[in-house]
């Protein structure tokens, strides 16, 4: 019997780890997003500055289930000691490739045009526990390089 239980334990622990193997993991793409058949997402190479201090990213995300709370793509921009939240958004998990759009106005001191790194982070929120407090489950996440324009 014990056999049998650590036999389905280890399948269960393949299966649940196989689509973060196919993805390239938490931490990372595969080399072609748009043939993943999991949750992932990518971050523009550009990003926009507007003269009032808005900061605008953007990239591409797919989500597959969504049933167990809300997803969300949030973006953190970094240059030099500086880093900012730049908005959230919404996911729909449709299993469908999505565009993403993150907006925030940023002053004090602004960012300037130029290089600058952005982190994406596909989080969905479970209820957990007696009170339904959500807990955030990170789906995806991706670090890129950007140019600030």
């Amino acid at each position: 019997m014990r056999v049998r239980l650590a036999l389905a334990a280890a399948a269960l622990l393949a299966a649940a780890a196989a689509p973060l193997a196919h993805a390239g993991g938490a931490d990372g793409p595969a080399a072609d997003p748009a043939d993943r058949l999991a949750d992932f997402l990518t971050v523009d190479p550009a990003g926009l500055l507007g003269a009032d201090g808005t900061v605008t990213l953007s990239g591409t995300y797919r989500c597959l289930d969504d049933s167990a709370g809300p997803v969300f793509v949030s973006s953190t921009l970094r240059q030099q000691d500086r880093s900012a939240g730049i908005g959230g958004t919404r996911a729909v998990c449709d299993g469908l490739l999505r565009t993403w759009t993150n907006t925030a106005v940023v002053k004090d001191p602004a960012y300037q045009p130029g290089e600058a790194r952005v982190e994406g982070t596909l989080t969905q929120l479970t209820p957990t526990g007696e009170l339904g407090l959500p807990t955030p489950g990170f789906l995806a996440r991706e670090e890129s390089r950007v140019t600030l324009n």
